[in-house]
């Protein structure tokens, strides 16, 4: 059993200046220290070889060992998880704060995303907020019924972004830089008075230029992540054939 922190909720220097504290699992797929492989991120397309959290600070060894021991704290007893996090965010210094589920990873199974909605609705007085790909999770298990005090975006890049409807749905794209995020109308996350907190307090069309991360600003090239999945899903799907949204 992994020996669980005092404190659940961190918050990175960024977040601090914001007054946001934040939860975090490790990024996309892996193994553990003890061998069991995972994926956080199972609807994760093009994102996975462009995402910011499988750079950087992330990869320091005192960061990746707290994000896979949060994450075996979920998969071993995902029951005292809830439990512990629930009882943390009673905490005063909690109050009228927002909290981030995830800077890295996603609600990566049904338990584990109706676990959070527990945790949502046992604190009236806290504000959560998330990016998410998990859209087909979402649709079953959120939209239905969402706690009060949480808001969501779905970021572009995964594998269902065919089931967002980026017309009149809150969704958040990564473009190369301001200019082409500006001229596809676009409102900019980097220069918003909110910050982090436009994506689900803004309006509808969020863009996030890319990371000053030479190597993945290459990679990403001129396109922005929708328009590189939607790239690689031509290329797998074969000519001729087309989603299906489900959407009416």
């Amino acid at each position: 059993m992994t020996e669980k922190p005092r404190w659940l909720l961190t918050q990175n220097t960024d977040m601090r200046r914001q007054g946001i504290y934040n939860w975090s699992i490790p990024a996309w797929a892996g193994t553990l220290p003890d061998g069991r492989n995972y994926n956080t991120c199972p609807s994760a397309g093009i994102c996975a070889q462009l995402c910011y959290a499988r750079q950087g600070a992330y990869r320091f060894k005192g960061v990746r060992a707290r994000h896979e021991a949060n994450l075996m704290m979920v998969l071993d007893d995902l029951p005292g998880w809830e439990a512990q996090m629930t009882a943390e965010l009673q905490h005063k210094r909690y109050q009228d704060r927002w909290v981030r589920c995830h800077d890295a990873g996603d609600f990566f199974s049904r338990e584990y995303t109706e676990a959070w909605m527990r945790v949502m609705r046992a604190a009236p007085g806290v504000r959560f907020y998330a990016y998410t790909k998990s859209v087909s999770l979402f649709r079953e298990v959120v939209e239905p019924d969402p706690p009060a005090n949480f808001k969501w975006v779905y970021s572009l890049g995964g594998r269902e972004d065919h089931l967002v409807d980026v017309t009149i749905e809150r969704h958040v794209d990564i473009f190369p830089d301001e200019g082409s995020l500006e001229e596809a109308g676009y409102t900019s996350r980097a220069t918003a008075t909110e910050g982090c907190l436009v994506s689900v307090l803004g309006p509808q069309k969020i863009g996030i230029p890319a990371n000053n991360i030479k190597h993945l600003q290459k990679r990403q090239g001129d396109k922005r992540f929708s328009e590189l999945q939607r790239d690689q899903d031509a290329r797998r799907r074969g000519p001729g054939k087309q989603y299906s949204s489900g959407r009416p």
